[in-house]
């Protein structure tokens, strides 16, 4: 609901939490997130919608936080990758991240994680070209990719029993 003043008030789960908050209509999700739930494991690399850094998860869904309203995410539930890991556990995709070297500076390391798992959970079986091509809103400027891809496909590997 907005209100004279273009604020709105906000209901969205939140790894797990319900969260109600009162937000100017404007806000970016990924604003709502870094500045008001100090989740900043969601990167903001180019305001643009290039680079990927942003990614999380709307309702299971990968989606570039930096392009979406948060009065638009009203009612859903979001994953960021902060929500990823259970307790202590990594989820598969970032223990494969760690085990495998797929990143160096780890700037998009929570976009691509995010949009691996997603890839995942659609394909447990991905070709390196499907994967290459699902990460193509993925911008990572230090690894060249090889670690990266290499990590989604023994995650996926996890995920079918074989890894």
């Amino acid at each position: 609901m907005v209100d004279a003043r273009n604020k709105c008030n906000i209901s969205l789960k939140v790894n797990g939490e319900l969260v109600s908050l009162e937000i100017e209509s404007r806000t970016l999700l990924v604003e709502l997130l870094r500045n008001h739930l100090g989740l900043t494991g969601t990167h903001v690399g180019c305001d643009t919608s290039q680079c990927g850094c942003c990614v999380v998860h709307v309702d299971g869904r990968s989606v570039k936080s930096c392009t979406m309203l948060a009065a638009t995410a009203a009612g859903t539930e979001i994953v960021t990758i902060e929500g990823m890991a259970t307790g202590d556990k990594m989820h598969p995709v970032q223990e494969a991240f760690r085990e495998h070297h797929a990143l160096q500076c780890g700037f998009c390391t929570p976009g691509v994680v995010m949009s691996g798992s997603e890839l995942i959970a659609r394909n447990n079986n991905p070709s390196e070209e499907e994967i290459r091509k699902w990460l193509g809103g993925n911008l990572c400027r230090c690894t060249g990719y090889h670690n990266i891809v290499k990590a989604i496909q023994a995650a996926a590997a996890q995920a079918r029993g074989g890894g």
